[in-house]
Formats: C-alpha cells, sequence, structure tokens
C-alpha cells in the first residue's frame, strides 16, 4: 500500500470531531451491526483498524457515560474486558467535519433537502458538516434568511448542521446588518468573486471583502472566499459556440483557467494584511475554499502565511482523485468550479495536502437535479457545475 495512503489517515484525524465515531462495517462484519452492547453505559469498541492522530492501531476505545475516555491498543487490552463491540477489520475513526457542503433547503429540496443530504453525509463518516448560504432559495444573507434555513432544518437533520451566512453588494457595507447575522449564529461568512450561477448570491470584490473582515474581526470569525476572477477572454469561450466541442471536458477547461484563481488571490492578499497581529482587521480570518490550482495560486497563499496574514485554503477529494485527461466526453457529472485540472496539478495538490501547506479538505457537495446536468446532451458548457460526493467522496487514498 502506498505511503502516501497512511500519512493521509492522521490528517483526517486531526481535523476531524473526536465526540463521534463512525464505524464503516465491511460485508463479513455485517452482522454485528445490531449489536446488543451499546445500552452499557462502559463498554470498549475494538478494531484492528483505529485512525488516531498517532496514527493505524489494532485495539480498543473505551467509552464511558458516552465520552471517550482512553484509547488502548491490542497487547494491552485483549481479552481483558467484558463489554466489548468487536469490528475486526472495520474502520473505527473519528467523525469527520466538512466545513463546506450546499444542502440547497429551504426551496430547492428536490435538489437536496436536509434529510437525504445528512443522511449521505452519515454515510459518508461525516458528523458534522456547516451548510453554505447560497443554493437555497432566498440565499442566506440576512437574519429573516437564516430562520428559514433552520426552521427547514428543525427535525430533518441527521448529523449536526451548522451554517453559513452570505456576504453580498446588498449587505457588505452594513455593519449592522452583518453583526446581526453573526448574532443569530452564522458560524463566519461566505463570498464569491465570480458570478455564483444564483441569482440572489451576487459576487464580490476586495472593498467587500475588506468591510466584512472588519466586521468579523470582532466576532473572531472567518470569511470564506470562492477565489476566482473571471477574465473577458475566456468568459467568451463559455458559449455554446466560443472555443470548441461542448462535450469535451478540455473545451471547458479552458474557459476557467489557473489564471483566475491566481488573479482572484492576488486581490484577496491587498486585504488579508489587515488581518495580521495589530493590523486593523485583526481576529478576522480568510480562508480560500476548494483551490483547484495548485501553483501560481497556491505559492501567493503560502507567502502570505509565512508573512503573517491569518489565511488558511482547502482543497476537495474531487481535486485529488480526478485529473482532466481521464474525464469521458459528455460526462458532466465532473463539472464543477473551479475545474478538475490535469493530472501534473493533481499531483501538486498532494504533495501540498502532506506537507500541511493545503489545511484541509471539504467536499464542497453541490447536488442538483439531473436535468440540470445535462446528462443526455454532456455540454459541458451548458450544465450545472457542481459534483456531489458527500457520501462517497472524503477518502481519495492513493493505491500502487
Amino acid at each position: 500500500m502506498d505511503l502516501l495512503h497512511w500519512k493521509l489517515f492522521p490528517l483526517l484525524a486531526l481535523l476531524a470531531s473526536f465526540l463521534f465515531f463512525f464505524y464503516i462495517q465491511d460485508s463479513s462484519k455485517s452482522s454485528q451491526s445490531g449489536c446488543s452492547l451499546f445500552p452499557h453505559s462502559h463498554y470498549w469498541i475494538a478494531s484492528k483498524r483505529i485512525v488516531t492522530p498517532q496514527g493505524i492501531i489494532s485495539g480498543a476505545v473505551e467509552i464511558k457515560g458516552g465520552s471517550i475516555v482512553s484509547i488502548v491498543k491490542n497487547k494491552d487490552w485483549s481479552g481483558k474486558f467484558k463489554q466489548v463491540v468487536d469490528y475486526g477489520n472495520a474502520v473505527v475513526m473519528p467523525g469527520l467535519i466538512d466545513v463546506h457542503a450546499h444542502l440547497d433547503d429551504p426551496g430547492r429540496a428536490e435538489w437536496e433537502g436536509f434529510p437525504s443530504g445528512t443522511k449521505a453525509a452519515a454515510a459518508g463518516g461525516i458528523t458534522t458538516l456547516i451548510d453554505m448560504p447560497l443554493n437555497n432559495f432566498p440565499s442566506t444573507v440576512s437574519t429573516e434568511t437564516l430562520k428559514l434555513k433552520i426552521e427547514a432544518a428543525e427535525k430533518s437533520i441527521y448529523v449536526d448542521v451548522g451554517f453559513w451566512g452570505g456576504l453580498v453588494p446588498e449587505n457588505a457595507f452594513n455593519a449592522t446588518a452583518l453583526e446581526a447575522l453573526l448574532d443569530a449564529g452564522v458560524h463566519g461568512l461566505k463570498s464569491f468573486m465570480c458570478p455564483s450561477g444564483i441569482n440572489d448570491f451576487p459576487m464580490t470584490d476586495a472593498r467587500h471583502i475588506k468591510a466584512g473582515l472588519s466586521v468579523l474581526a470582532k466576532y473572531k470569525r472567518p470569511l470564506l472566499v470562492h477565489s476566482e476572477i473571471q477574465s473577458v477572454v475566456e468568459s467568451h469561450l463559455e458559449t455554446e459556440d466560443g472555443g470548441g466541442d461542448p462535450r469535451s471536458y478540455s473545451t471547458y477547461l479552458k474557459t476557467r483557467p489557473p489564471s483566475w484563481e491566481e488573479a482572484a488571490v492576488r486581490e484577496l492578499l491587498t486585504v488579508t494584511k489587515d488581518t495580521r497581529s495589530g493590523g486593523p482587521a485583526e481576529g478576522a480570518h480568510l480562508h480560500v475554499v476548494h483551490l483547484s490550482d495548485a501553483s501560481s495560486s497556491l505559492d501567493l497563499i503560502k507567502e502570505a502565511k509565512r508573512r503573517g496574514d491569518s489565511i488558511t485554503v482547502e482543497t476537495c477529494p474531487h481535486y485529488l482523485a480526478f485529473s482532466a485527461e481521464e474525464i469521458p466526453d459528455g460526462d458532466t457529472r465532473f463539472k464543477c468550479a473551479p475545474p478538475i485540472r490535469d493530472a501534473a496539478n493533481k499531483e501538486k495538490l498532494w504533495n501540498a495536502l502532506m506537507e500541511g501547506d493545503i489545511d484541509m479538505l471539504s467536499s464542497d457537495h453541490s447536488p442538483t437535479v439531473p436535468e440540470l446536468k445535462l446528462l443526455n446532451d454532456g455540454n459541458f458548457l451548458k450544465a450545472w457545475g457542481g459534483i456531489s460526493s458527500i457520501q462517497v467522496g472524503n477518502f481519495p487514498f492513493k493505491e500502487k
């Protein structure tokens, strides 16, 4: 098994919530799913593959009063305990936290609603997710629209759920409105530097972002940014007759080059300097979502970190699992923004993740109805951009 495979487990564990455990059972152990030991207040969960921050061990996890009180290796527990749930070779690991998911409720529950979305999250080992403020209708940009989101989630969720609020031109310069949204419970704000594809969630620029950071500084909460700035040249290509066969993935890829991400990051860094110690926005934090470009954009972020800017970056499993050369013509399931790039870029993303230059993984789960993916036509230029993967996408491990 590739060394990279094993190194990633501790990384995922560090990103996970240690309050919950998810059990992935193989077919040989499926008969244990209804084990009667769980009603006990004190018991052990055993496995030959327990994921810990220090690596994978064979042993047992001690549960007492609903809390994890110890983790012991196999040689320290074997045969000593009575109430043991033995999962054999099944993986026992912390429940993952996904900070970037679109569940589209209320208003577009036919795309994805809280019941199916949170069940899928649980099936994928995610026990906490933070829901994005767009793709639902209306978008979550005020206390009133947050209330609608909370009402839609009540009694409809199967994992813990939190919410991001939206930073849009309408509220960016209204500190009172942003403070009210943050006081109402959103974990931070999200904005787009290019058209989002959602009419009531327009894009922002550095002026809006600077204003948002000044408010967030008081709350010590982050601003998440979709970091692409549209170029007129490539935007023209994303038309029906603009630049080649619309069924070819390479045609779509040309419409969103790495330079879009680089331009956005460069503009962001004109304001993230304010987040440094002693700066006017000290306490605020900027988080670049779903990085696809592993070259210039990532280099700029690394340099900003070295200067002391409060900035982090995530990438997604689909950028680590797939490459542009492998995507079949017409298979619009792979369309997302920013796009999946070539194999060389994928390898650079892996290296950056393993070296700690990329801070975390998120799914960017973005479902829609099949009709909008244009699966029959296979038109990459017109299909909805978004990959639906929260149930299966969080383990892009490499094999030999």
